[in-house]
């Protein structure tokens, strides 16, 4: 056996370890109460706060390795950890343990004509497998989600940040113990081999889901090569279109406050669609206070009749998620025309209208098909935080099992419970 094939044998055994050890510790978690999950996660939280030199120290090598192979800016502040930053995750671990306890809810419970009751109640998924890039907080806010539901989970954190995951982990495990958990019931790949990657998403017999979390790349991998199902997204190509109907200041500052909050997340504004009834009212404020910004503007030939000194847009730019300080621009006729372009050109994450028009807005609202759809609302809200889910482990634009922001629910299912008197069914 050649040298290749003896390492891929070694990480296919090391894989099917840590999916054997996670699909039993699920077991555990799955009928674990409420109370002791949450003392795992502030149990977890704590010993996040107390480890915070050592996990600065870890990031430091990951930085450092970072910086040597020139990885991008916007990585590294990614990769990066600082006390603020650890502090944050261990406030959002406190928070997800706040959220109310789902696991077990009974709803729907109805009589039916034979004299069952019929119902259904929350469990969980079982074992889930998260792939991720760049950002350790993923690390901590994925463990503590599928603990909060009950769920085991395997962890293959992305190469650049392989020091910084396995202190994170050493501190999830650390909780875990303390609540009296198994630590099998976090599992983390500490093998930077992508061969890893190939097995964790093909491991039928262990994992029941798996999530990428990271860039389109990544993403598209996973879903054309995984064997269990996938919860995903592959772009976040955002829309707000501004009614005729609108108010002006209104959707200048939704549009601003859309494009400019942050580039770099799936829910920033990537093309503004204008009314042409309004596009000479708006536009010329707006074009001022985002080319400040150093926002670059990309407009069609309509809209150029406005904005003479913008950039011209091509036919790539209306399919393209900059996530970048880049906007395009296009003025079309009407609302059904606003909507006729998303439905070409969007990717199903998060688009908005800004209009006082309520007729329109639940026009938009009902036949926009996106895992979100806003109204007087800029995009950069669609975030499991501010849904009040506590956290999320990433935004879905699948339509099953989940849709939109995943959070504690989200990595649950349901089961029928059938409780009867002796009923039996007659022929």
């Amino acid at each position: 056996m050649n040298k290749n094939a003896n390492i891929e044998s070694s990480v296919k055994k090391y894989m099917h370890d840590l999916g054997r050890r996670a699909r039993a510790a699920s077991q555990v978690i799955a009928n674990a109460d409420g109370q002791t999950k949450n003392r795992a996660l502030n149990a977890i939280a704590a010993a996040l706060l107390d480890s915070q030199s050592t996990l600065v120290a870890e990031n430091k090598k990951d930085m450092d390795a970072g910086q040597a192979s020139n990885l991008s800016e916007p990585l590294l502040d990614r990769l990066e950890l600082t006390p603020a930053r650890i502090e944050s995750m261990a406030n959002g671990l406190q928070q997800i343990a706040l959220l109310p306890e789902s696991i077990g809810e009974l709803s729907d419970m109805k009589f039916q004509p034979s004299g069952l009751q019929i119902g259904k109640m929350r469990v969980p998924i079982g074992v889930i497998g998260i792939i991720y890039e760049s950002r350790p907080n993923v690390t901590a806010d994925a463990a503590a989600l599928c603990l909060k539901a009950g769920n085991a989970t395997v962890l293959r954190g992305g190469s650049e940040a392989i020091n910084s995951n396995i202190a994170i982990a050493t501190c999830i495990h650390q909780g875990l113990d303390a609540a009296q958990l198994p630590a099998d019931a976090v599992q983390f790949v500490e093998t930077t081999d992508r061969a890893a990657v190939l097995e964790l998403i093909q491991m039928q017999d262990y994992i029941d889901v798996v999530i990428p979390r990271g860039g389109k790349g990544l993403v598209q991998r996973i879903s054309d090569d995984a064997r269990v199902p996938v919860i995903k997204h592959l772009e976040g190509l955002c829309h707000v279109y501004i009614d005729e109907f609108a108010e002006i200041d209104m959707a200048i500052e939704v549009a601003f406050n859309s494009k400019t909050y942050r580039y770099g997340i799936c829910g920033a504004l990537e093309t503004l669609l204008v009314s042409k009834e309004i596009a000479s009212k708006v536009l010329p404020a707006l074009y001022q206070k985002l080319t400040d910004k150093g926002v670059e503007v990309r407009a069609c030939a309509e809209t150029k009749k406005v904005l003479p000194t913008a950039a011209d847009a091509t036919e790539d730019d209306w399919g393209t998620e900059y996530l970048a300080p880049v906007l395009s621009v296009r003025t079309v006729d009407n609302l059904q025309a606003a909507m006729d372009h998303i439905a070409r050109y969007g990717s199903g994450h998060t688009d908005s209208i800004i209009t006082e028009n309520l007729n329109h807005a639940r026009q938009f609202m009902r036949q926009v098909d996106s895992s979100s759809v806003m109204v007087n609302a800029a995009t950069c809200f669609a975030d499991g935080f501010e849904y009040g889910l506590g956290a999320e482990i990433g935004i879905s634009t699948d339509r099953l099992h989940v849709r939109g922001p995943v959070g504690v629910e989200g990595l649950t299912t349901q089961k029928y419970v059938v409780i009867g008197e002796g009923t039996t069914r007659g022929t």
